[in-house]
């Protein structure tokens, strides 16, 4: 057994999080009220945080990983970050969701617990992250650097933009749709660079994957540009906030995927700075 798996930092810090998920979708299933597409995503996200970082400590303890046909460093990382952003996703929706201003009572407490819980599991992973990234100069394992770990920041963030989109609103205009291509196209492509780090493929790639990285970087920097211009032009133009505008309503949603949007420019933006010093 290799106890350096649970007595380490980074295995406390998964324990934590092994815990603290457990306790919140715990709090949650006792209340009964995770209906609805919210509650389903936070009860999805806590289990599937504690199932995974539950099955990594096992296969570190009993040091079965080496023999899993993986690039168990890059997982662990990638998995660390995905589940920190996942976490906080949840730790924002789910109060913001199902407590209410006037909540009293035993169940509102219980989903009080749950947020309070959720916050503590997310800066367990947050934790987790800072201690497996890798320092300045070290390229072993591309997930845990910094454009590694903007790469899964950039795929969850698309993946929210993917949550918000209404397609009768888009497909009247264009520009909305080009917008919606810059999306998709930019996830597939930081997708695969994701799976094919975590499986080892890289090396099959024929040509120098930093400087295509460089160059991804650069040509979805531009995309994301128009993006963040087009947007917000096509969708609000001559629109102002209906006043009967609730939870779905989809000026909100819109208003998501702009704040998104720019959030994932910024990225590409970091992420071409970083890959450009690690190349150059």
């Amino acid at each position: 057994l290799n106890l350096r798996a649970l007595t380490s930092w980074v295995g406390i810090a998964r324990l934590l999080a092994v815990l603290l998920s457990c306790l919140s979708f715990s709090l949650v299933a006792s209340t009964g009220r995770f209906e609805a597409p919210y509650g389903t995503w936070c009860m999805f996200t806590w289990c599937f945080c504690f199932a995974v970082t539950l099955l990594v400590l096992l296969l570190e303890l009993l040091e079965l990983y080496p023999l899993l046909p993986l690039s168990w460093d890059d997982f662990t990382s990638a998995f660390s970050m995905l589940a920190a952003l996942m976490v906080f996703t949840s730790s924002v929706v789910f109060p913001a969701t199902f407590i209410s201003n006037h909540c009293s009572g035993s169940q509102c407490a219980r989903q009080a617990v749950a947020t309070t819980t959720s916050c503590l599991c997310f800066l367990a992973y947050a934790v987790e992250v800072s201690l497996t990234r890798a320092k300045p100069g070290d390229i072993s394992s591309f997930l845990s650097t910094v454009p590694g770990l903007l790469k899964v920041f950039e795929a969850y963030v698309a993946c929210l933009i993917f949550s918000l989109l209404d397609r009768p609103e888009y497909i009247k205009e264009s520009g909305l749709m080009w917008c919606v291509a810059v999306y998709s196209i930019c996830f597939i492509f930081t997708l695969l660079i994701i799976i094919f780090t975590i499986g080892r493929c890289l090396t099959y790639i024929p040509c120098s994957l930093e400087k295509v990285l460089v160059g991804y970087n650069g040509l979805a920097l531009l995309m994301y540009l128009t993006a963040v211009v087009l947007w917000p032009l096509y969708c609000f133009r001559g629109q102002s906030r209906p006043n009967s505008c609730g939870k779905n309503c989809p000026w909100n949603k819109n208003l998501g995927v702009t704040f998104l949007t720019i959030f994932n420019l910024i990225a590409y933006l970091v992420d071409l700075v970083y890959s450009t010093r690690m190349v150059f």
